[in-house]
């Protein structure tokens, strides 16, 4: 993953918009992220991680505000990452959610909500991915390979984090390689098998108390037959014992059970004998008491006789003259309607009177009206039309007007608008010329600009020349000096020697230069020769001092030369004060067309305005004029149909306003006549029904029995009384049935038997006392029933307990067996129990991590530290029993001695951490699948190093660069400045941080 591009705006320190090309600043594989401490460098790491994955790294998360507190009220807080990954580009877009200015928002302001892009460059064009947040992470997870953890440890290399690391003791390693690789899915799993391991233990006592519960439910059993009950004794296993004693049990209670099933049967013979006896006593007792009964009835019964004669004789009158019934209903209901038919035709009659219709002709009047009323209303679609092309003739007349009015309204508008086109001409006309200068006139203000500026620089380079030449000059000076000091203690030193040799000769010996064994006028020594030589040592050191300061002044003079020259081609010594009056003649001139071309941009988009203004008004002028003789023409044609009907229908109306007021007064005349003619005919028909149900009743007079009418209605009962009289008459013959079946009967028969030969039933109290003994034998029987019963159950119960016992005691063991061994494996993982070590699994696996960061970070520490260092894991037990397994040392390859890593200098300790930092970037980057990393982020920690030690680290950082890899520093280290030519700064000021790109010039 390399990023290209990032832009960024109200976001962190930074209050306007802010352009990073990080193609630029990362073109040597090598750049310097530097500012002052509080600037915002780690403002665009957060950034970079913000757009990415929509949070920044770690505590900030939470501890930090995106939106910027410098930005404006209303700037929209933005970052703008372009990046490519696995040969795709993206660009990724995303503002945070933040607090907008609002009128109508509470307190002013209204929540404006997260929002994100998605885009990727396909065949040379951007194309939009997606827009929502949760597709955008799940795309970029998928192209990056990495989480946000992953991430923040891989591509931005937490300096603080390892060397807290690197000091801490083995102990204390495991929360932060916990936090840095991820491994809380191992101790989900030691989680998990302590769980199940707890719940195998439960499940074990959960089969030994229900094996308990089983032995106490036997002994219930036992207890409620008056058994003895001695269970087997609690919480020990399941085994022979208890097995003997369920054996037992159900062998006593199956005996128990056999002894009380033969009392049960018993005293169920007794019981059935005994009531067999009282209910052949009471039988005997029934029939004889309904014999009694039966004899009272039948005395009744005859005492009812003649009353039910009487009243068959009136049900007999009463059935002859109701066949009468429907001649005398006949004869009442035509009087009736006769009498309703006159009253009614005398009412219409009366009403013909008021409306002044004659009477006298009813069939003639009403035969008129009919024909009146054909003719009218074939006539109403005449009429009907008409009122239509009223309707329509005023509707025209009225779009008529319309359209007049909107062509009148659409000339005066043309008017106008020609009138406006015209002038805003004028107004171009004279912009054109000064417009069409501006990109010459932009051009000239850049470079009058840009002369101004090498006129300062110009100055400035002429000033540094002159300062390092005086500086050069006054050295030379110096070492000439020095010089020539040290050519005279070299002098001293030659001129000394003499004395030094006369001071070795010896009388008889010979001189070591000359020879003669005589000395007579040695040289005396001025000074010692150890001081002289110690002397001559300095005056030397200070002169190639002074020789090696002159060289470099003499390279900065060169160095202030070749740009003075530069500047100086480029006009840098052209008059300020010239200078400065061409840029501002050269920006008021850029100005003014600038002005012209916002101007005539705006006269010419009016004008084209203007334009399509007209054709729009023009076409609806024409269509109006259009609309309005068409419109015209209509009424002309409308106003013709309406006079010719208006005369056709003028006669037919007569003194009505309209055909139809005429045809309704028709209407009602003709109703009024058809409802007399009616009335008329049905006055006839009610005469002769009445006269033809008087005939038919007096020919059914006589063969009813009867001399008149009103003889035959004496009759006639009313349903009440005959519904009486008839259930009377049933309820007679139905006891007569019932009486002769019952003397009939068996019972009554071997009763009256029994009666006759004196064999009479038990009192009252002998019958009594007899059920008593029968329902006491029952009891009893019921009682031993239920015993026996009982004690089926429970030996039932019994046996299924002995067998729900072996049952459950077989299932046991595996359960036994299987908590013993996640027992056993739970303590293990945890660190206790057989673990000599004391390693949980998460130590354990994050021992296998760090070792494999050990190796990975000793390969540049050895680099690093020009071979003496490297890095090693050990496992070695803690003392005192404390958890092993996270060790970390430090191998001196000078002495081959092992020593704890608290015991590194600062320097040191910071590339050690840097080592491990880099190391876990590899190992982190191998567990995401072969991500490739081609951008990384080193945070401070240069300062801490001396000037061979920088170097080896510098080494080692270029050294990243292979294979095109890009990777960025994050210091404010004044050296780090002067080694990284390529830097992306940040500089802070009252009002926000601004990010420039700045080329270091080495001194």
């Amino acid at each position: 993953m390399r990023i290209h591009r990032l832009e960024i705006e109200a976001f962190g320190p930074f209050a306007t918009p802010q352009h990073i090309d990080f193609d630029h600043v990362s073109a040597q594989g090598l750049f310097l992220l530097n500012g002052a401490t509080g600037a915002g460098k780690t403002s665009i790491l957060d950034a970079i991680c913000f757009a990415l994955y929509g949070s920044v790294p770690g505590a900030r998360q939470e501890g930090k505000r995106l939106r910027s507190d410098h930005a404006a009220p209303g700037a929209e807080p933005r970052v703008v990452c372009e990046f490519s990954a696995r040969g795709r580009r993206f660009e990724v877009t995303r503002s945070p959610a933040w607090d907008r200015p609002s009128a109508r928002g509470r307190n002013g302001f209204t929540t404006q909500q997260a929002k994100t892009l998605l885009r990727e460059r396909v065949a040379g064009s951007w194309e939009e991915k997606s827009s929502r947040n949760d597709e955008v992470g799940a795309e970029l997870s998928d192209v990056l390979g990495m989480d946000r953890e992953q991430f923040t440890r891989v591509v931005m290399l937490p300096q603080g984090d390892f060397a807290a690391f690197l000091r801490s003791k083995a102990n204390d390693r495991l929360e932060l390689l916990q936090k840095l690789f991820g491994t809380q899915r191992f101790e989900a799993v030691e989680r998990q098998l302590v769980q199940q391991a707890a719940e195998a233990t439960r499940a074990v006592q959960e089969n030994a108390s229900e094996l308990k519960l089983l032995l106490d439910r036997v002994a219930s059993e036992q207890e409620q037959l008056d058994l003895a009950a001695v269970a087997p004794t609690a919480g020990k296993e399941p085994g022979q014992e208890p097995e003997a004693w369920l054996a037992a049990v159900e062998a006593e209670v199956s005996a128990e059970w056999k002894r009380r099933q033969d009392e049960a049967a018993e005293a169920e013979s007794l019981a059935t004998r005994l009531m067999e006896q009282f209910q052949e006593a009471q039988e005997k007792s029934l029939r004889h008491g309904r014999l009694g009964a039966a004899m009272q009835r039948r005395v009744l019964l005859e005492l009812a006789a003649p009353r039910a004669l009487e009243n068959k004789e009136k049900l007999g009158k009463h059935r002859r003259a109701a066949v009468l019934g429907g001649h005398l209903e006949a004869v009442d209901t035509a009087a009736r309607k006769l009498e309703a038919a006159a009253a009614r035709t005398e009412g219409l009659r009366g009403k013909l009177a008021a409306v002044g219709l004659e009477a006298t002709n009813t069939a003639a009047a009403l035969e008129g009206v009919k024909a009146s009323s054909a003719v009218l209303e074939a006539r109403l679609p005449d009429e009907q039309r008409l009122e239509e092309i009223t309707a329509r003739l005023a509707a025209k007349r009225s779009q008529t007007a319309e359209h007049q009015a909107a062509a009148e309204a659409s000339a005066s508008v043309l008017e106008q608008l020609r009138e406006d086109v015209s002038t805003v001409e004028s107004q171009i006309q004279p912009l054109e010329p000064l417009a069409g200068q501006l990109t010459e006139l932009e051009r000239n203000a850049e470079a009058a600009a840009e002369l101004v500026r090498i006129v300062a620089r110009h100055e400035t380079a002429a000033s540094e020349l002159a300062e390092v030449t005086g500086k050069q000059l006054q050295a030379r000076s110096t070492s000439q000096d020095l010089r020539q000091q040290w050519l005279d203690v070299r002098e001293l030193r030659l001129a000394n020697a003499a004395g030094e040799l006369a001071a070795a000769l010896e009388s008889g010996k010979p001189c070591a230069v000359c020879g003669s064994e005589e000395h007579p006028n040695p040289a005396e020594a001025v000074r010692s020769a150890l001081s002289l030589a110690q002397e001559e040592e300095e005056a030397k050191e200070q002169f190639e001092a002074s020789e090696k300061a002159l060289g470099l002044l003499s390279e900065q003079v060169s160095s202030a030369a070749q740009v003075l020259a530069g500047l100086v081609a480029q006009g840098g010594a052209t008059d300020a004060a010239e200078a400065e009056a061409k840029r501002i003649s050269a920006q008021d001139a850029a100005s003014a067309a600038r002005k012209a071309a916002g101007l005539l941009e705006k006269l010419r988009g009016r004008q084209e305005a203007l334009i399509k203004r007209i054709s729009m008004v023009q076409e609806e002028h024409d269509a109006s004029v259009s609309k309005a003789a068409q419109a015209s023409s209509a009424v002309h044609l409308l106003q013709e149909q309406c006079v010719a009907l208006e005369t056709d229908l003028a006669g037919l109306r007569g003194d009505f306003p309209s055909l139809r007021e005429r045809l309704d007064a028709l209407m009602a005349e003709r109703g009024l006549l058809q409802a007399v003619a009616d009335a008329d005919v049905e006055l006839e028909r009610a005469e002769q029904a009445r006269e033809d149900a008087a005939a038919s009743l007096e020919r059914a007079l006589p063969e009813a029995g009867f001399t008149s009418a009103d003889d035959a209605r004496r009759e006639i009962l009313s349903p009440a009384d005959v519904v009486g009289l008839e259930k009377d008459l049933a309820d007679f013959d139905a006891e007569s049935s019932r009486l002769d079946e019952l003397f009939a009967s068996e019972d009554l028969v071997l009763a009256a038997k029994e009666a006759n030969i004196g064999e009479l039933p038990l009192g009252e109290a002998e019958l009594a006392e007899s059920k008593l003994i029968a329902s006491n034998a029952a009891d009893s029987a019921r009682a031993e029933a239920l015993s026996a019963g009982m004690a089926g159950k429970s030996a039932a119960a019994v046996a299924r307990l002995r067998r729900e016992y072996q049952t459950l005691a077989q299932a046991g063991s595996e359960p036994r067996n299987r908590a013993h061994m996640l027992a056993e494996l739970a303590d293990t993982l945890r660190g206790s129990g057989d673990n000599s070590y004391r390693m949980s699994l998460n130590t354990y696996v994050l021992a296998a991590r760090l070792e494999q960061v050990a190796t990975a970070a000793s390969e540049r520490l050895v680099a690093m530290s020009d071979g003496r260092y490297t890095l090693q894991h050990t496992d070695a037990k803690a003392a005192r029993g404390a958890k092993s397994g996270l060790g970390l040392e430090v191998v001196d390859e000078w002495t081959g001695q092992r020593r704890d890593t608290s015991t590194l200098s600062g320097g040191e300790s910071f590339m050690a951490s840097l080592s491990l930092a880099l190391g876990l970037a590899d190992v982190v980057q191998q567990e995401a699948g072969g991500v490739d990393i081609e951008t990384l982020f080193v945070d401070e920690g240069f300062g801490s190093l001396d000037e061979q030690a920088l170097e080896q680290v510098m080494d080692a950082l270029e050294g990243l660069r292979d294979g095109g890899r890009v990777v960025g520093l994050v210091s404010h280290v004044g050296e780090m400045k002067q080694r990284i030519t390529s830097q992306l700064q940040v500089v802070k000021g009252r009002h926000g941080s601004s990010v420039r790109v700045a080329d270091a010039v080495p001194v």
